[in-house]
């Protein structure tokens, strides 16, 4: 078993290659066991192109099973060969955003039992022994509930993994806990650049996106550039929601977002790493300038 293991949890299909899509395959890249666990199917997800509209028109689970197929084109892409759903394909049905009829639904990942849905993600961790996970804040990154449930979900995980007296297998205490984050000043460089492009893609105001975290907040910056092209070609495999325009993709709401090889996170739970230097903008780099860990390994022994 290699000696370096990390496990994402993220909440649908496309979350995994938007935001830690060129992180997960530097690791794999640099020879770590990469596990990553979808929670939903993204049974719920709005369908941009009109050839597949009919998925969407389809609720008989017909988007979700397609779905499926899109994220291994993906994390083929990536490098990743460990990839589990948790709990199985379908346990858990993507609840739509905050406030709409299928928050309701009985299967709704919203509506988990937390320690059932724990219990389903302790025995990946007593099963893989990751060091390094990685999720979402508490605000699930922008208030998604499938993605704030993953937060606990991982959070309470985290905790009963390492409980001798929980659920079968030998307990495993893992040693850092991340949260997903982009900085604001990322963000903004971005949208500059995007208002300066003849894309097409939407240009909104950052602080009007309801995501992105301050500078001082981040304490991780993860430069994969070399792997930029294995993230765009996995966002490129989840055509039903992602539009690909190198550097910029769009969602179904049409706003422009760039496609980051420099990816940010904030250690939640763990001692830090050294902070090093990071790419900076005058490297060419999409980081700021500061001094931060540029390792999720780093510091641990």
């Amino acid at each position: 078993m290699t000696d370096r293991r990390l496990l994402l949890v993220h909440a649908h299909p496309d979350d995994e290659s938007i935001g830690t899509g060129a992180t997960m395959a530097k690791y794999v890249a640099e020879g770590a066991h990469v596990t990553l666990v979808t929670c939903t199917l993204g049974d719920e997800g709005e369908v941009i192109p009109p050839d597949l509209a009919h998925l969407a028109a389809d609720r008989d689970d017909a988007l979700g099973a397609y779905r499926i197929g899109e994220l291994a084109a993906a994390c083929q892409a990536l490098g990743v060969e460990d990839h589990r759903f948790l709990g199985g394909p379908g346990r858990w049905r993507d609840s739509g955003m905050m406030g709409v009829a299928s928050n309701d639904h009985p299967s709704a990942f919203w509506r988990a039992d937390l320690d059932e849905a724990a219990g389903e993600l302790v025995k990946v961790i007593r099963e893989v022994r990751p060091q390094v996970l990685v999720t979402y804040d508490d605000n699930g990154f922008y208030g998604h509930p499938d993605h704030i449930q993953a937060h606990r979900v991982s959070l309470r995980a985290y905790e009963l993994a390492a409980k001798p007296d929980f659920g079968e297998g030998e307990p495993w205490q893992i040693a850092k806990f991340y949260h997903t984050a982009v900085a604001k000043s990322v963000l903004r460089r971005a949208d500059e650049a995007l208002r300066a492009s003849d894309v097409g893609f939407v240009a909104v105001n950052v602080d009007d996106l309801g995501f992105g975290s301050e500078d001082e907040e981040i304490t991780t910056e993860i430069d994969a550039r070399p792997w930029l092209g294995h993230k765009t070609e996995a966002m490129r495999a989840h055509a039903t929601q992602i539009s690909v325009a190198p550097p910029w993709f769009a969602l179904s709401n049409d706003v422009g977002q760039e496609v980051l090889g420099v990816e940010h996170y904030t250690l939640a739970i763990g001692v830090p790493g050294p902070p090093v230097p990071g790419p900076g903008v005058e490297a060419g780099g999409l980081g700021e300038p500061h001094n931060r860990e540029n390792d999720l390994f780093s510091g641990i022994h």
